[in-house]
């Protein structure tokens, strides 16, 4: 139905579901979910159990009939429980569902280096894509800026339910989204036009960053610089209060970031890296996470020697990793997690193993585990909801649950 042909009784009825909606998203619910097998991802599964929310948070985990709950709470069963999703790396809520240039603002062309943008002020907590993830079970995300310029912004973690960024947020910002691949390039004589050129860059405003703070230090008020938004950004990652996530895919950029990790004493996330099964020595050496591209992606270009068995060859580095849904510039532009963990699954990893990738692991990671990631007494009532095992093909995610609050019952 066209949206101008509709009667205004239908509009006002649309416009009231929405309210409800949100008014139901927002009230605080004290809720129980009963499962065949629950999945805590803080110790070994349990079958036939439950778990308690209070006022948003989790106050009981453990076998049914060992927990007596009030006859009073809301109650959803499923035959597997999970905690929450956790996606390490996204760009849903910048790019749009529409997939026209109006909802795509996951990178600005303007500057190949712009590490003053926040995807704080970017976010749409209210576009289709993010509640599309979230009725597969995904309640947080490490989402911002695309890969695609030398520094293309700032990420944030939300979760995906609120009404405003700043009731979603859990930390902003979360890291500086850097490249280090051929998507970063420029033609035509602009630069960076060539990998030398961007380390060169890139070195040049770590440097130009460590000489404004340490002017930033002085006591003389006078003798202070201006304030600069781009340099305040890079600083933040030079005092060591957030990493500097790197998109790097071949060997050779892979190694340019780890050598500008040593040379300036930064944290480091490698992002995608899907040649990072051919480095596992210096990457575990390094001491850096791997966010692991999805499995899916089409093996070409940069990604010619990915692999689908690259989660199992992490593991067994005793390298920490987590899967994520990234970003591509054709259509799906945002994927999945829940199918990129399944593959994984089934090339090496164990079900917990690729279950804990797009949880526990993947909070720790980001650094958020104390909150998400694990169904433990204290934490988020962050809860997701299965008919079946959720790494197979024909079983539907039938609730979400974020802070306690139902906000996904559609079976998808």
């Amino acid at each position: 139905m066209n949206v101008w042909t509709m009667s205004p009784l239908f509009l006002r009825a649309a416009t009231l579901l929405t309210l409800l909606t949100a008014a139901r998203t927002t009230a605080a619910q004290n809720l129980v979910v009963y499962a065949d097998k629950l999945y805590t991802m803080a110790g070994p599964p349990i079958d036939m159990g439950v778990v308690v929310i209070h006022d948003g948070k989790i106050v009981e985990v453990g076998p049914a009939i060992e927990i007596q709950v009030p006859e009073t709470y809301e109650v959803r069963q499923a035959r597997i429980v999970t905690p929450g999703l956790v996606d390490v790396r996204a760009t849903v809520g910048l790019t749009g569902i529409l997939n026209y240039d109006h909802d795509q603002d996951q990178l600005e062309r303007s500057s190949p280096i712009q590490p003053e943008l926040r995807a704080l002020d970017a976010y749409n907590i209210k576009d289709e894509l993010v509640t599309w993830v979230r009725s597969f079970g995904v309640t947080t995300v490490h989402t911002g800026h695309a890969p695609g310029e030398l520094i293309s912004g700032q990420t944030i973690i939300v979760k995906t339910a609120g009404n405003t960024v700043e009731q979603s947020l859990l930390v902003s910002p979360a890291t500086i989204a850097c490249t280090l691949s051929s998507s970063a390039r420029k033609s035509g004589g602009k630069s960076p036009g060539t990998r030398g050129k961007m380390i060169a860059m890139l070195r040049q405003e770590l440097i130009k960053a460590r000489e404004y703070l340490a002017k930033r230090k002085k006591s003389d008020n006078d003798k202070k610089p201006a304030r600069d938004l781009k340099l305040e950004a890079l600083v933040k990652v030079l005092r060591g209060d957030i990493p500097l996530m790197v998109t790097a895919n071949r060997t050779q950029d892979i190694a340019s970031a780890l050598r500008v990790a040593k040379e300036f004493d930064i944290r480091i996330w490698l992002d995608s890296a899907a040649e990072a099964h051919l480095m596992l020595d210096e990457i575990k050496a390094a001491k850096i996470p791997v966010l692991v591209h999805p499995l899916m992606y089409r093996s070409w270009g940069e990604y010619k020697n990915m692999s689908w068995e690259t989660p199992m060859m992490l593991r067994d580095a005793e390298v920490p990793f987590a899967m994520q849904s990234g970003y591509e510039s054709y259509v799906p532009k945002v994927r999945v997690i829940l199918f990129e963990a399944a593959i994984a699954a089934a090339n090496g990893l164990t079900f917990e193993q690729a279950l804990a990738s797009i949880t526990i692991d993947a909070a720790r990671i980001l650094g958020v585990d104390q909150r998400v990631g694990s169904l433990e007494p204290g934490k988020d009532g962050d809860v997701a909801l299965y008919d079946g095992d959720p790494f197979e093909y024909t079983t539907h995610c039938i609730g979400t649950v974020i802070n306690g609050i139902v906000v996904s019952e559609v079976e998808r």
